[in-house]
């Protein structure tokens, strides 16, 4: 599968150890190569489902010039949407709560927006998908910060984790997109590469 990539070196650009193991799960071979201070900034009039497109197409350009003849970059970025606001990762245990205490008990969207790159070509492409949550109790939102954590996740939580086996009540589109890469639209991308 995927024999078109054999010309290519595949290069995930993310520090995302949940997006190197699930590029990894396509049996493609890759090298994971980030670049420090790669400014995730966005224009403040942006929509938040646009966001996470936003992004990866500026760590794509950011890697273009770090780019090698035969290079495949893959950059990423993932955004939880709530009420039309964009939350990503949350910088402490109080904006964790308060994420968490927002997407209680409603439908949120996650996007992830996804750069293809390489020296000759690039695809951008963005994968939505519905994430319900029950109403979560504060002794569940506190155990599942002190426990888990979640500072480096989009939304203050990974769907993987406790949180999503307690929380989640409801999905609708891709679980990996959730995750923080739509592997299966990444795949077909690929196949067209």
């Amino acid at each position: 599968m995927l024999d078109n990539l054999k010309r290519y070196n595949i290069v995930l650009a993310s520090n995302s150890p949940r997006r190197r193991d699930l590029l990894a799960g396509l049996g493609i071979e890759f090298e994971v190569r980030v670049l420090p201070g790669i400014d995730e900034s966005y224009p403040d009039n942006l929509p938040a489902h646009e966001i996470p497109l936003y992004i990866a197409a500026e760590k794509a350009e950011a890697n273009r010039k770090v780019m090698r003849q035969g290079d495949l970059v893959i950059t990423a970025d993932t955004v939880v949407v709530c009420d039309g606001k964009a939350l990503g990762k949350p910088a402490d245990a109080a904006e964790a709560r308060a994420m968490l205490e927002l997407l209680s008990g409603k439908t949120h969207q996650v996007v992830t927006g996804v750069c293809l790159m390489s020296p000759e070509r690039q695809r951008t492409f963005a994968v939505t998908t519905d994430v319900t949550f029950k109403e979560l109790t504060a002794d569940e939102t506190e155990y599942y910060i002190q426990t888990y954590r979640p500072y480096d996740k989009a939304g203050a939580y990974g769907i993987q984790e406790w949180i999503g086996y307690i929380g989640v009540t409801g999905i609708s589109g891709s679980f990996f997109n959730v995750m923080g890469l739509p592997v299966q639209r990444v795949y077909s991308e690929l196949l067209l590469f």
